[in-house]
């Protein structure tokens, strides 16, 4: 085949909507793209575990401490399917961890915001993770198989994460005044980080026309963005908790909500590394790193014993 007719026989692949897989030829940039999206979300499942984790001591129940305990591990496996989704595009995962360290990787900019209270896990789950759960549902048909397969078990532990968190803010916004004005201060801190997760608008987002057009993404950062606030203001009402914008208003010939203005200006200062969090995070996960070096050597040593003593045993039966 020439290099128009692999060209081609992708292209028809997407048109029909057939997925990609590993084995498959697909274009540098098609390639590029995806390992830059998968490590991305892989390199956010694992950031993702801090602010969280901050608070497994310091939960106010057992139950609650183990409910945490249990969903922080749940993104620790999110972040390792997505490491080896991302492997079978030919990149090693030390480079992407490398990547990572280093800062030249960029993870989910919400992770960069700190976690003041305990009704935060409940913004966190309910907002952060119903975000995630709006923008990872499509992604379970997207054009790349490892990649669909692996967000198929990644989405039904999210919708989990998100009842967790949605049923802590219930449980405060039913409580006394002071749980109730707590809850509503976790809803106003990260209700408008939480609408920039899906990214940049699409004018501005170098990515979506490609991501769209290969089938990647199904839909667009606005388009996610949309869905994610109509649905949530009627979560809201449940809560009883007040909107954090002003301008938030139904548009009877849109059929949707319009909303106020996003602070891009403070979303691009985050994801240059100025956010609250940004240096705290980096520098947690390069000590985690750096502190679990004696592990990965054992691991190694211990792989390479049993190899010997396999290769050892198949030589004597041979004999």
């Amino acid at each position: 085949m020439t290099q128009y007719s692999f060209q081609q026989h992708f292209d028809d692949k997407i048109d029909s909507d057939n997925t990609i897989e590993a084995k498959d030829w697909m274009p540098d940039d098609y390639r590029k793209t995806l390992i830059r999206q998968i490590s991305q979300h892989a390199h956010s499942e694992i950031v993702g575990m801090l602010p969280e984790g901050n608070w497994i001591s310091r939960a106010p129940t057992l139950r609650r401490k183990a409910v945490l305990m249990a969903k922080v591990q749940d993104e620790a496996g999110h972040g390792l399917y997505l490491y080896s989704a991302a492997e079978t595009l030919g990149i090693s995962r030390d480079e992407m961890y490398n990547q990572l360290h280093t800062g030249k990787a960029k993870y989910s900019s919400i992770f960069n915001y700190p976690t003041l209270t305990w009704a935060d896990m409940g913004a966190v789950g309910w907002l952060v993770d119903g975000a995630a759960i709006m923008n990872q549902v499509p992604l379970c048909r997207t054009s790349y198989g490892p990649y669909a397969r692996a967000m198929v078990r990644v989405c039904k532990e999210e919708s989990f994460h998100q009842r967790q968190g949605f049923e802590i803010m219930l449980t405060l916004a039913k409580g006394t005044d002071i749980q109730r004005k707590m809850a509503q201060d976790a809803f106003n801190r990260w209700w408008w980080p939480s609408l920039m997760m899906f990214g940049p608008p699409d004018a501005e987002s170098p990515n979506t026309a490609n991501s769209v057009r290969w089938r990647i993404k199904r839909l667009t950062n606005d388009e996610l963005r949309q869905k994610f606030v109509d649905v949530t203001v009627e979560q809201a009402k449940v809560l009883g908790l007040d909107m954090p914008d002003k301008d938030l208003k139904w548009n009877e010939e849109r059929g949707h909500y319009d909303f106020g203005a996003i602070n891009w200006p403070e979303f691009y200062n985050v994801v240059k590394g100025n956010g609250p969090c940004n240096k705290q995070r980096l520098e947690a996960r390069r000590s985690a790193w750096e502190k679990g070096q004696w592990v990965r050597d054992a691991a190694t040593a211990y792989a390479g014993k049993r190899a010997a003593r396999k290769a050892a045993a198949v030589e004597t039966k041979a004999a």
